[in-house]
């Protein structure tokens, strides 16, 4: 089959894609931005969905499709996501424009819950693209996962890991139960239900066998890293909502933290479900989280993973903080000592626009290192910087090289810190 697939470089999208590729099916990806070289397809479609909101913007998409899979999701509005154009608007259209292609099969990835309760846009939005595709003639399917688990993780999944190599074991107050499942699971039930004999205008749950606490989850992934015990820690009320604040903000700077407060309202609802009729319909039987990790035992590289996930978004505030604030105490409190550094050199003359130069380059980086699409130029840009700071010292003043706190020395650990910032730059 020729099929095409939305949100194709998600979690649950990607694993989904190397599947159906390992099966002999042609995969047509729709991307919201090219890929490197290396992992382009010549079937990719490069297509943002939150301007694909009328039926003719995906004309060309559908072309010789014979189904489609919609795993499309964004958790909350940023910059570049908006939960209402993307959950309802986009999918609509793309619906719409199925049924005018006469494409038989959609498949379409909503949430678990939300026909119950919408506590926040995110499931608000979820539910209209659900309602959207139930009111059209073709041949959809509505599967409602609860948190998804995987090898690959991204978002909740890998938060949960990242909690787990805290010393405390943090627990989030007003916290549901989640009936975890897993990704392979997951997308076994895709192929089946892209079997032409299988039943179609059904919703299905998918829920895992057990219900468990965020502080049981955690408590699973710190055993099978192979970590003692933690003590628990209950987060107060309010610096809970000072976190999902600052997740907010992050996500306006164009991240994707977990942490937000749409996450906050929905994870109060918990994510639990009956998986009986998910049984019942395609006889597979979803596996617990403890069966799945004792299947796949942990590597080094997972626990790497868990250690940097809180140490890469302090980076990401720490660097910021340190070329802005650079720049600004060149420009105020620093002004005289960095004029007078510059006294006696070959710069003299034009010490003081030197100066003004540098604090520039400095806060201009910093803020493009805060704003995610623009962080890895910002690194870059950083780096650069760096380097002819170490050159220019070691050439106007070489006798910094020599001081006890190190001014010029200390670029060496700077550089360091970056390139590990570009080394773990990526969420997907």
């Amino acid at each position: 089959m020729k099929i095409l697939v939305t949100g194709a470089t998600g979690l649950i999208g990607a694993s989904l894609c190397a599947r159906l590729e390992a099966e002999g099916h042609e995969v047509r990806r729709v991307l919201r931005r090219s890929r490197p070289a290396g992992s382009s397809k010549s079937s990719d479609v490069i297509l943002d969905m939150t301007e694909a909101v009328r039926p003719e913007d995906w004309s060309s998409p559908l072309s010789g499709v014979d189904a489609v899979v919609n795993c499309a999701g964004v958790l909350q509005d940023n910059a570049r996501e908006k939960v209402q154009e993307v959950h309802a608007i986009a999918a609509s259209a793309l619906f719409r424009a199925c049924e005018r292609a006469g494409i038989k099969t959609v498949i379409h990835f909503s949430a678990i819950g939300v026909d119950r309760d919408q506590p926040s846009a995110f499931s608000a939005s979820k539910l209209a693209g659900d309602k959207a595709l139930m009111a059209l003639d073709v041949g959809w399917v509505i599967l409602r996962p609860s948190v998804v688990l995987g090898r690959g993780v991204f978002g909740a999944s890998a938060l949960l890991r990242g909690l787990a190599a805290l010393p405390l074991l943090l627990a989030m107050p007003n916290t549901g139960r989640l009936q975890v499942v897993q990704l392979d699971d997951i997308v076994s039930t895709v192929l089946f239900f892209l079997q032409p004999a299988s039943p179609t205008r059904l919703t299905l749950e998918l829920a895992g066998p057990e219900a468990l606490t965020m502080t049981e989850l955690i408590s699973r992934y710190r055993q099978w890293f192979g970590w003692k015990k933690a003590t628990v820690f209950t987060v107060p009320g309010w610096a809970a909502r000072g976190l999902y604040r600052l997740g907010d903000l992050a996500g306006w700077l164009g991240w994707r933290p977990p942490i937000r407060s749409n996450a906050q309202k929905e994870i109060t609802r918990g994510a639990v479900g009956d998986p009986q009729p998910w049984i019942a319909t395609t006889g597979i039987h979803p596996a617990s989280l403890a069966s799945a990790l004792a299947a796949d035992p942990a590597t080094v590289q997972e626990r790497w993973f868990a250690g940097l996930y809180f140490i890469k978004p302090a980076i990401f505030v720490v660097l910021p903080f340190f070329w802005i604030m650079t720049g600004i105490i060149s420009l105020t409190t620093g002004w005289r000592n960095g004029v007078e550094l510059l006294i006696g050199t070959a710069v003299a003359p034009h010490a003081e626009a030197a100066v003004v130069a540098g604090a520039i380059a400095d806060a201009a980086v910093g803020a493009l290192i805060a704003f995610r699409p623009t962080s890895r130029p910002g690194l870059w840009g950083a780096i650069a910087i760096s380097l002819s700071y170490a050159i220019a010292g070691t050439i106007l003043r070489p006798d910094l090289w020599n001081e006890p706190l190190g001014p010029l020395m200390k670029i060496l650990p700077i550089l360091a810190l970056h390139f590990v910032a570009l080394a773990i730059l990526d969420e997907r």
